[in-house]
């Protein structure tokens, strides 16, 4: 697994993580706002990172995710690891920073609080929890193409990440991950494809065409019925009054 983190120049709470080839752990994501730190240069293995505040950061590259086994160790910032929550560990960016992570694979997105540092495996860019991780469609995968771009969600989208977060215990009957928030049912593709980019901050979206040609906008899928209701309401928050829950990618 992880090789201790070397360097004094680290925060303590980074030194006390070990390193593996997927990154750092990553803690809960329940705060909406706090000091934010951009950190200082430090070393792994040989190699010298320095934190910086890239306001515009986008990069293309390769993500994995974190394993049951580091669950409630210390990021680099003083939290938990919790792998239900939407988080992610990132080499430079300031912590903690929030990026919306797209897997070039099947198009689906979901927006992360980067808590931690790593991961230091060579041509990885981002190391995901595992939640994130499945709303991807890349936990049996293991490693994904992604997209990452720095982000600037407002208090009530921060919030409502951290709703998001855990991941409640019972699932509902019927099949894991067949629900879905039906946000809108158009005629035109291209604007149901804009609408869906335009909702990646509340989960993956992605649109569905049915005989006759319309486009059913959705968000999902989700696990259980309680984090379904929890995104239709932050949807609808945001104007989308006519949202619905479904079942399955079909119905």
């Amino acid at each position: 697994m992880r090789a201790p983190l070397i360097m004094l120049v680290l925060p303590l709470a980074l030194i006390a993580l070990s390193a593996c080839g997927g990154g750092g752990g990553r803690g809960l994501d329940t705060s909406v706002s706090g000091p934010v730190k951009v950190g200082n240069p430090y070393k792994v293995r040989g190699r010298w990172y320095y934190p910086k505040d890239d306001r515009d950061y986008r990069e293309t590259g390769m993500a994995s995710w974190y394993g049951p086994n580091f669950k409630g160790r210390p990021t680099a910032n003083g939290e938990r690891f919790d792998p239900s929550g939407l988080s992610a560990a990132h080499k430079t960016l300031p912590l903690p920073s929030f990026v919306r992570v797209e897997n070039l694979n099947n198009g689906r997105e979901v927006t992360v609080r980067v808590n931690d540092r790593g991961p230091f495996a060579e041509n990885r860019i981002i190391d995901l929890s595992r939640r994130a991780a499945q709303l991807l469609d890349m936990e049996g995968a293991g490693l994904a193409r992604v997209r990452v771009t720095r982000v600037y969600p407002s208090d009530e989208e921060k919030r409502a990440l951290a709703a998001l977060a855990p991941e409640p215990p019972q699932r509902v009957e019927g099949g894991a991950g067949d629900l879905y928030v039906q946000v809108a049912a158009l005629s035109e593709a291209a604007r149901a494809r804009a609408m869906a980019a335009g909702l990646g901050r509340f989960g993956p979206a992605a649109v569905y065409e049915i005989p006759g040609g319309i486009q059913r906008v959705r968000l999902g899928p989700f696990l259980t019925m309680a984090e379904a209701e929890t995104v239709l309401a932050n949807v609808r928050r945001a104007g989308y009054t006519e949202a619905r829950v479904v079942r399955d990618a079909t119905s």
